[in-house]
């Protein structure tokens, strides 16, 4: 495994919270905190990933009379249509 030399800055708090660590002994430096804390997050998102994933194939494998309905198409987007327009109008 190679490794990246990289400089970082850190909020007050997520320093505070790494250095907890190191000191509670769960990690011996902050390099190896904050290198774990991102793989323990790396995990998480892919764990949620996968859930997010079954949960749809799950829903998709119900058979058509089980759908809910959910409005018009364009009932459903005009939230995200709303959206993007602010969005565009800030820029």
């Amino acid at each position: 495994m190679s490794v990246q030399k990289q400089t970082v800055s850190f909020t007050d708090t997520a320093y505070a919270f790494a250095k907890e660590l190191v000191e509670a002994g769960e990690y011996p430096n902050m390099s190896a905190a904050v290198s774990g804390e991102l793989a323990k997050a790396k995990a998480e998102r892919q764990r949620e990933q996968s859930v997010l994933e079954a949960e749809l194939e799950r829903r998709l494998s119900l058979p058509l009379d089980q759908w809910e309905p959910v409005g018009e198409a364009s009932q459903v987007t005009t939230g995200a249509r709303a959206h993007l327009a602010s969005i565009s109008r800030k820029t």
